[in-house]
């Protein structure tokens, strides 16, 4: 008896041992990231202090659906920035996307984009400098393949030299499974070692012997 608990404690504590492990490589399960976040079923994004609710739309596959980081299919794509601050009427924005060559993910900050070697190469579009007064910015661009993305906001300050921005990680053409098959391949073998060790093969064996002998 006192046998079987150690090893039953023993196989809890191995266990949550590999779910943190499995969380620590989950970074994209957290909400709220980079400069995109969602406040209540709306997508902000967050240029410092300043904000505008986020959306993108692909009108030739999916009507007037909205999207925030995920977007299901490859093709054209709209980006919408509704402005929340007056101030983001009289300044000038360019607007960037990046492939995420670093692979640096939902965490995916202004740092990131400057440690690029080649800024130019990794760029997929980009949208130049631009003023737009009425409380709304769009950008349209065509992906051409699935994958993961960064995108960039500048935001220059109409009087004063200082520039804000927004960086923002997101998926094209289906759901980026990451590690997850990790983690359940290590949640399986886990199991099997256990069943394994504790005798799991041999009951199963004298369980066919008693069945091929009845």
């Amino acid at each position: 008896m006192v046998s079987y608990l150690m090893t039953h404690s023993i196989q809890n504590k191995t266990l949550c041992i590999l779910l943190s492990l499995g969380l620590s490589l989950f970074p994209s399960l957290s909400f709220g990231h980079g400069g995109v976040a969602l406040q209540g079923d709306m997508c902000v994004v967050n240029i410092n202090f300043l904000t505008a609710h986020f959306t993108v739309f692909q009108p030739e596959t999916r009507e007037t659906d909205e999207f925030c980081e995920d977007i299901p299919d490859v093709g054209r794509s709209v980006f919408v920035m509704e402005y929340l601050h007056d101030l983001l009427e009289e300044m000038e924005i360019d607007f960037r996307i990046i492939r995420d060559i670093n692979d640096v993910g939902k965490y995916a900050t202004w740092s990131d984009v400057l440690d690029i070697v080649d800024l130019d190469a990794a760029t997929v579009y980009y949208e130049e400098p631009r003023v737009e007064q009425g409380g709304f910015y769009t950008a349209s661009y065509t992906f051409e393949e699935k994958g993961t993305y960064i995108g960039v906001v500048n935001a220059a300050h109409p009087t004063e030299d200082r520039h804000y921005n927004a960086v923002f990680y997101f998926q094209v053409g289906g759901m980026d499974w990451g590690t997850l098959p990790l983690f359940a391949g290590l949640l399986i073998l886990f199991q099997l070692g256990y069943w394994f060790s504790n005798g799991g093969w041999e009951r199963r064996k004298l369980r066919k012997q008693g069945k091929s002998t009845a």
